[in-house]
């Protein structure tokens, strides 16, 4: 998972670099933020021309389903807020996934640690070898860019066991494949959360019998 994540990452760096940003400011970007895809969009709306303001916008928006995964994680991280707030840095999609298929508490808090880790490891290894690599990685012909796409649909089968599930899951990215080509970047990832309404919609008809 790590490794996948790293190698989109280079491709992160590279387009960091063709955006104009330093080395310096790129691991910063990626230290600091460590979101792949608000990163890509806040350094494509400023290569644009846009306002900081609508750069950190971009990023925020699309950045804003964390706010889920810190709901969903909060009864399985540990409870000083200290502990608390060091963790909140390792929130993304993979070690929310990794955390979430666990059984047990404790299994759960050290798959989000291990994981968190290594992939920031491995984002900042991938953004510095994509910004020194500028020009020479063809990010599009090598399948770079579709790594964590297909690595969050292999952790999301494992959480696809229940009829209600799966239909959020499909309700959510019909929500989203509808929105793209119409909504700004980020919208249709927020819009497709409506997607659980039809899992509970499903849910309650069945216990409802």
């Amino acid at each position: 998972m790590a490794l996948a994540v790293g190698a989109v990452g280079v491709a992160f760096g590279a387009f960091a670099s063709d955006g104009g940003l330093s080395l310096a400011k790129s691991l910063a970007l990626s230290a600091l933020v460590y979101g792949g895809s608000a990163q890509i969009a806040a350094v494509g709306v400023a290569a644009e021309g846009a306002t900081g303001g609508a750069s950190v916008a971009a990023g925020l928006l699309l950045s804003a389903r964390n706010l889920a995964f810190g709901v969903a994680l909060a009864p399985l991280l540990p409870r000083p807020l200290g502990r608390r707030l060091a963790a909140s840095q390792l929130v993304i999609d993979q070690s929310a996934a990794a955390a979430l298929a666990q059984p047990r508490r404790d299994r759960a808090w050290r798959a989000f640690w291990l994981t968190g880790v290594w992939v920031l490891v491995l984002w900042l290894a991938g953004t510095a070898a994509g910004w020194a690599l500028t020009g020479a990685v063809d990010i599009e012909a090598l399948g770079i860019d579709a790594a964590i796409p297909a690595l969050f649909l292999a952790l999301l089968a494992e959480r696809l066991r229940r009829p209600a599930e799966m239909a959020t899951a499909l309700a959510g990215g019909a929500i989203a494949l509808a929105l793209v080509p119409i909504a700004p970047a980020g919208v249709p990832v927020l819009a497709a959360s409506a997607g659980v309404v039809a899992g509970l919609a499903l849910e309650r008809r069945r216990t409802a019998r």
